[in-house]
């Protein structure tokens, strides 16, 4: 139960970031500026706590695919910032969102298993509670798709998708610290060739970004990567997947208490089952336990 927790908490801060660089757009900073600085205050954020556990170093072997794995979450973050220039938040969100049951299927093909009635019955209700979440059904939400940004938000649910399979057994002998910080390193490695690091010299950083920037590091680089770190690797890429939906309706809330947008009754119904969509295989689990330890 500790380790759902620590998955679901960094889930959670996911959903923070979406109100965060709306701000910064709203500032008038650039996805090249939010996303450099995103992913250079992440790296930093990361290391300095991993220096002390450097006691047994990552073999070269372990720390290039832990750098491997840091790609898959700089390339999310630069395919949903892209997105949000296209299309809405709701649709791009939605898109981000398919890596509920991307995560569930890719982990059944690499088991050979399918999943168990109580994870397809999950998926199902996220899948619902995202569409209703997401303002898909709201009038106008359709018309508003582009084809880039439908795109852009598809590929950011695929590579979203790859870190929550490749996080969980990536070098799990390593500390959880060391690995974050070696995953961040990846993706500011990435960020740093498609978008040079020019905030850290054209005065934008002290001039106003320094906030938005170091909040998106805290709460998209420190805080869910470690925590999935210390998570994923017991539960399963699968089980995060729909753990990782809570991202959805942390979103919804933050936007509507920052942002001071509108949320419909449907929204609200659709946060609601995907609450319940999170809460269910869970709860069957532990009901399907109760007879057996009766017997016993």
């Amino acid at each position: 139960m500790r380790y759902i927790l620590l998955v679901f908490l960094g889930a959670c801060s996911y959903g923070i970031l979406s109100t965060i660089v709306k701000l910064a757009y709203g500032q008038g900073y650039s996805p090249a500026e939010v996303i450099g600085g995103q992913m250079f205050f992440g790296l930093v954020l990361t290391l300095l706590p991993s220096l002390f556990f450097l006691r047994k170093r990552p073999r070269k072997g372990q720390w290039l695919l832990l750098v491997a794995v840091g790609l898959t979450v700089g390339s999310t973050g630069i395919f949903y910032y892209n997105a949000l220039q296209y299309i809405p938040a709701s649709i791009a969100i939605v898109l981000l969102f398919q890596f509920t049951w991307m995560g569930v299927f890719a982990e059944a093909i690499l088991n050979r298993r399918l999943p168990d009635r109580q994870t397809a019955s999950s998926l199902i209700i996220l899948l619902i509670g995202t569409l209703l979440a997401g303002g898909i059904f709201e009038s106008g939400g359709i018309e508003e798709f582009n084809l880039i940004g439908v795109c852009l938000g598809l590929l950011s649910a695929v590579s979203y998708t790859l870190f929550l399979l490749f996080s969980g057994k990536a070098a799990t002998t390593v500390h959880p610290w060391v690995r974050s910080a070696s995953m961040a390193f990846g993706s500011f490695l990435l960020a740093s060739v498609i978008y040079p690091p020019v905030f850290l010299f054209n005065g934008a950083l002290w001039e106003g970004l320094f906030p938005y920037v170091f909040l998106l590091a805290f709460f998209g680089i420190l805080l869910p990567t470690v925590l999935f770190n210390f998570g994923i690797p017991h539960i399963g890429a699968g089980m995060a997947a729909i753990l990782g939906a809570a991202e959805l309706p942390m979103a919804v809330i933050s936007s509507y208490f920052v942002l001071h947008e509108s949320v419909s009754m449907l929204q609200l119904v659709g946060v609601i089952v995907i609450l319940l969509g999170i809460v269910l295989p869970e709860w069957l689990r532990q009901r399907g336990t109760k007879p057996n330890l009766a017997r016993n």
